[in-house]
């Protein structure tokens, strides 16, 4: 069967990773084979899952294939909204502006601060004791 996809991309948020296929069709979303609304409960994974579609008025003219990992459901969802960014501008270059605009093409490059020595986490130190 020969594979349909009209465009690919690759979204990073935190430790997550989505790669996002964009096929022509009605506007199915699914995520690791299951549909959006279930595999995110929270409705502000839901609502920035669908922003890229929304904000290019293409949220009836394609079918999104999702495979994410890594991470949690914030940083799944930020991935999956770069990654469809990403396919939509890949797909038809005149949506840049509007998802440039809207952020939605810039990586968040916030991680998690690394531990150090001496410290109970990566700032926080242990309790002082005079005596």
């Amino acid at each position: 069967m020969a594979d349909a996809t009209l465009s690919r991309g690759t979204g990073r948020r935190k430790t997550a990773i989505a790669r996002v296929r964009l096929l022509a069709g009605t506007g199915t979303i699914l995520v690791n084979s299951k549909p959006y609304d279930q595999f995110f409960c929270a409705l502000q994974d839901r609502t920035r899952v669908k922003a890229a579609l929304e904000a290019t008025g293409a949220a009836d003219k394609f079918d999104v294939n999702i495979l994410v990992e890594g991470g949690g459901p914030t940083g799944q969802s930020g991935a999956v909204l770069m990654g469809l960014a990403r396919a939509l501008k890949a797909h038809n270059p005149i949506y840049e502006p509007i998802l440039r605009q809207h952020g939605m093409l810039t990586r968040d490059s916030r991680m998690k601060e690394r531990k150090k020595y001496g410290k109970r986490g990566a700032r926080r130190s242990v309790q002082f004791s005079k005596r």
